[in-house]
C-alpha cells in the first residue's frame, strides 16, 4: 500500500489529499485547466475531488491575493485589485497594513503548479493539503510533531494560500483554520480545517500516523472507562 494511500485510510478521509508541485515545465500527462478559478484555492476543490491538471500564471489573476502569495507577477488591472483588497481589509480592521510583509509568499519563477489528487499524482509534490475535521486534524499534528516537523506558526488561516509557501519555507508543517474567502470558494465546511506539509515528508509522517491512530484508539478506551 503506497503511503498516500494509507494516509487516506488510516484518517478516513472523505476528500482526497491535494498533492501541489510548482514546475518548471508542464507535465506531459496532465491538461491545462479549462476554466479559471475565482480563487487559487479552487484549485484545490477540484483536485480534492479527484481531477488533475496543471496551471500557469494567468490562471491566477482572478485571484490577487493567491497571485500574491505564489510569487506571481499581476498586469496593471489585477495589481490595482489586489491593493483594493488589501485596502479595505485594513478598513475594515480585519488585519493592518504592516502585517502584509509577514505574509508567506513565494520568491521563485513562477512557471506552472501541477494539482492531483495525492494518491494520483504523477509528479513529487511540494506541499501537501489534506481537509478535514479537528479530530482528524489533531491525529495528523500529532504525527507530525512525533515526525519532527510539527508547526511552530499561528493558526490563523488568512489568507489560506499562504500556507503553501509557508510550508516550502520552513520545513515544517502547518495548521490552518481557513480564511472566510477559502470557505467560500472550497465550501469548507464549519468543522473543517487544513493541515500540510511538504511532500518529502510524506512517508515519514505516515510511519508515525499509524502508531499515533492506534494509541488514540486505546486512549480513548482508557480514558471513556474512566467516566463510565
Amino acid at each position: 500500500m503506497s503511503a498516500a494511500t494509507h494516509l487516506v485510510e488510516l484518517l478516513e478521509l472523505e476528500r482526497h489529499p491535494v498533492a501541489v508541485a510548482f514546475l518548471d515545465t508542464p507535465p506531459k500527462d496532465l491538461p491545462r485547466i479549462e476554466q479559471m478559478a475565482a480563487a487559487g484555492c479552487g484549485y484545490w476543490k477540484r483536485a480534492a475531488a479527484g481531477e488533475a491538471f496543471y496551471t500557469e500564471a494567468t490562471d491566477h489573476y482572478g485571484c490577487p491575493i493567491g497571485a500574491y502569495t505564489h510569487g506571481i507577477g499581476l498586469p496593471e488591472e489585477q495589481g490595482a485589485e489586489l491593493e483594493d483588497v488589501i485596502g479595505t481589509m485594513v478598513k475594515l480592521e480585519y488585519l493592518e497594513m504592516q502585517e502584509v510583509a509577514g505574509i508567506p509568499r513565494r520568491e521563485e519563477p513562477f512557471n506552472v503548479v501541477g494539482y492531483a489528487p495525492l494518491t494520483e499524482a504523477t509528479f513529487e509534490p511540494d506541499v501537501v493539503l489534506v481537509r478535514g475535521n479537528a479530530r482528524q486534524m489533531m491525529v495528523l499534528a500529532e504525527a507530525a510533531h512525533a515526525a519532527g516537523v510539527a508547526c511552530q506558526s499561528s493558526m490563523v488561516g488568512r489568507p489560506t494560500c499562504a500556507a503553501i509557501p509557508e510550508v516550502i519555507q520552513s520545513g515544517l508543517s502547518a495548521t490552518n483554520l481557513g480564511c472566510i474567502g477559502n470557505r467560500v470558494y472550497t465550501e469548507l465546511g464549519d468543522d473543517e480545517l487544513y493541515f500540510a506539509f511538504a511532500g518529502l515528508q510524506l512517508e515519514d509522517i505516515v510511519k508515525r500516523l499509524s502508531v499515533i491512530v492506534n494509541a488514540n484508539k486505546q486512549l480513548e478506551t482508557y480514558h471513556r472507562e474512566r467516566v463510565s
